[in-house]
């Protein structure tokens, strides 16, 4: 306490040296501080670095401390010319934005691409980093591919169709998405899509100046027959897809389906991007291969990422072609960003290949199922309505179908004002949408919250659908 004294009376003596003081005059030295204030020299040293720190003084060592120069009054930035030099914004970068937004503390979160932080196997991926991190050739400059071993991996993963050689490690599955798009397609050129579809999609295809034609799609998946179609009538070369758990609505693309899609895509000699984002996502039975383990002539485009089925942080994610459509894969990313951080490779492969990797899998199974059945009976409680037809077999989200009339987007900020974070359904889809729909997501919440959090979203429906 007494240093602490000793400190503040150095300090306010020297304030009131500086405001009676022109800038650059010179201050009384450490020696006659001492002095004056009967303190040892590590005290004075300590007001004077807090003084410093507050930019009030200048320490120049070898010569003394000054009174610093004192800023100039700041006049309020005037940054309108902005809006002129920089023109439209891009459609969809709002609802991105709310879609990766922070839920405010004291709400649910009923919304979110990532699992919750208690669902994160962070402390296997905190001790594989750390080993990562002291082994030097992990600083080092790789493969602009990435590491041959994680590339293998995901390969390997696929079970068929594609090799090490032709995959590529990218800083996340929407880096991947990003990087196909603008190598397969040039601005202006239409990439078909599923009706509704993943938004991050849209938005990475409007950015890079495509043209977003919707097909129809339902519990099954894509239409096979629409998308035939689609192709015919646009001319288009590229669809985006999600076979697996689709992101929002969880539907995953029948057996039958499978082979007709193949032939739509074959027959119109186009590529097909496979987002392959919920591999790791299941919760009932077992998922089908993906769509690249059967395409001998390399019409599927694979991309697979971690960031869902592990935690936010790990931006790791495998983008797969092959033929021309590699090489033009690999000259985007190599444009991009060069290559992943060696460390992140090393600590993914190192935690891939663990036993950890098997066991987080093994309990995220159990943990999603729990959430995904706590949030069903909340609505069949609260809102019964509301409950889907059909219930998906894995991934992150239910696709909650609303009464007729209802505006999705007032809904999903009424419900934030109750406490509870939705998102609506507008967004994913390219066109008009046919009904309104809530995308609500179960990985986001423990499942002790469940009730309250669709009671909360009852509240909050109650005056939208009566007003």
């Amino acid at each position: 306490m007494e240093y602490g004294n000793a400190v503040d009376r150095v300090i306010q003596d020297l304030r009131r040296l500086v405001a009676v003081s022109e800038p650059g005059e010179r201050l009384p030295s450490v020696r006659e501080l001492t002095a004056r204030h009967q303190a040892s020299p590590v005290t004075v040293a300590e007001a004077v670095r807090q003084l410093v720190a507050q930019g009030l003084v200048e320490a120049r060592p070898g010569k003394g401390t000054y009174v610093a120069a004192r800023p100039q009054e700041r006049r309020v930035p005037d940054l309108s010319w902005q809006t002129v030099a920089l023109g439209a914004g891009r459609p969809g970068e709002e609802e991105m934005q709310a879609l990766l937004a922070l839920p405010r503390p004291g709400t649910i979160p009923l919304t979110g691409g990532y699992l919750d932080a208690d669902l994160q196997p962070v402390a296997g991926l905190g001790a594989a980093l750390a080993r990562a991190a002291r082994q030097p050739a992990a600083w080092q400059r790789g493969p602009v591919e990435g590491r041959e071993d994680l590339r293998a991996w995901f390969a390997r993963e696929i079970g068929a169709g594609l090799r090490a050689d032709d995959m590529l490690i990218c800083p996340g599955g929407q880096a991947a998405l990003s990087s196909a798009l603008r190598a397969l397609a040039a601005p202006g050129d239409t990439l078909l899509v599923e009706s509704p579809t993943y938004l991050g999609a849209l938005a990475a295809a409007r950015a890079s100046g495509l043209r977003v034609v919707p097909v129809p799609a339902d519990a099954d998946g894509v239409l096979p027959d629409q998308l035939a179609a689609a192709f015919s009538r646009t001319g288009a070369r590229l669809f985006y897809c999600q076979p697996l758990y689709a992101n929002p609505t969880g539907a995953t693309l029948s057996t039958r389906r499978r082979v007709e899609v193949a032939e739509a895509v074959r027959d119109a000699g186009a590529f097909l991007i496979e987002d392959d984002y919920a591999r790791d996502l299941t919760i009932d039975g077992d998922a089908p291969p993906p769509l690249a383990a059967d395409d001998p002539d390399g019409h599927v485009v694979y991309v697979r990422s971690l960031t869902k089925s592990a935690a936010p942080g790990l931006r790791v994610a495998a983008l797969g072609a092959r033929g021309p459509a590699g090489a033009r894969l690999r000259t985007a990313r190599l444009l991009d960003d060069f290559f992943v951080a060696g460390p992140l490779q090393q600590a993914t492969l190192d935690f891939v290949t663990a036993p950890a990797w098997t066991r987080h899998r093994r309990a995220l199974r159990t943990a999603l199922r729990a959430r995904r059945e706590a949030l069903l009976a909340a609505l069949r409680r609260h809102l019964p309505d509301l409950v889907p037809s059909a219930v998906p077999r894995g991934g992150l989200h239910l696709w909650a179908r609303l009464p007729d009339g209802t505006d999705d987007v007032a809904l999903a900020a009424a419900a934030t004002a109750e406490g509870v974070v939705v998102f609506p359904g507008r967004p994913w889809y390219a066109a008009e949408p046919p009904a309104p729909h809530l995308r609500l997501t179960y990985a986001a919440a423990p499942p002790d919250l469940m009730d309250e959090a669709v009671r909360r979203l009852a509240h909050a429906l109650d005056p939208a659908v009566n007003p």
